[in-house]
């Protein structure tokens, strides 16, 4: 049985892990009859976000492993033990954690860095040649991190977030929800996911190509 890594950035769209994104590679892989093991940082959230009214609410914190924790029914580790010698990949779904917690390109744009936690466990597991999936706007840490080696990603279509990618070095690859782009000879494979939508059947086309390409790759 292949064992995927998956690192997750809290729980809920707009502050944390993209739910629908993750539950659908969860459950990919599990059809797949491969092991997810969950993985988050131990780290505040930038902040937490009320998901009914959309603002920030003042005052309060919330934890990205904690949290990242609901979506995993508590099986989690900490990111900072991750051990790429017993997986066979790793994924990174979506949701603005991606963009706020795990980097901070929603605040910093192509000028972003990534969590030294993520960019350490990221660069292993492509130095180790093995496979690694991003989804929705999670593609920007890829972008970030080997777009000086030229890397084509994915994250559907829009505009500004692409101009981002191609700053960074990497080329962006325009595809549909239900597509992925493999970048060639990196073991690199992307998906729009949400940052097209528009609904949950519609993402999970792209979904299960990712993860059935992460564990060919493997």
């Amino acid at each position: 049985m292949k064992k995927i890594g998956v690192i997750l950035s809290g729980c809920g769209v707009y502050d944390g892990t993209e739910i629908h994104e993750a539950v659908l590679t969860l459950l990919s892989l599990d059809k797949a009859q491969a092991e997810a093991v969950c993985f988050a940082p131990d780290i505040a959230q930038r902040h937490v976000v009320n998901h009914q009214t959309g603002e920030v609410s003042e005052n309060e914190t919330r934890n990205v492993l904690v949290e990242s924790a609901r979506i995993a029914r508590g099986s989690i580790r900490n990111l900072r033990d991750i051990d790429t010698m017993i997986l066979d990949g790793l994924i990174i779904p979506g949701g603005y954690g991606a963009a706020k917690n795990l980097s901070d390109y929603a605040v910093a744009g192509a000028k972003c860095e990534v969590l030294p936690e993520v960019a350490d466990a990221v660069t292993r597991f492509r130095k180790s040649g093995k496979p690694i999936g991003f989804l929705c706007i999670a593609p920007v840490i890829a972008a970030k991190l080997f777009g000086s080696e030229g890397i084509e990603v994915t994250i559907g279509s829009d505009q500004q977030t692409a101009a981002d990618i191609t700053a960074m070095g990497a080329k962006h690859v325009a595809a549909p929800v239900e597509e992925i782009v493999v970048s060639p000879g990196a073991k690199i494979v992307t998906t729009p996911a949400y940052m097209l939508g528009p609904g949950i059947s519609d993402i999970a086309k792209g979904i299960d190509k990712l993860v059935a390409k992460v564990l060919e790759l493997a």
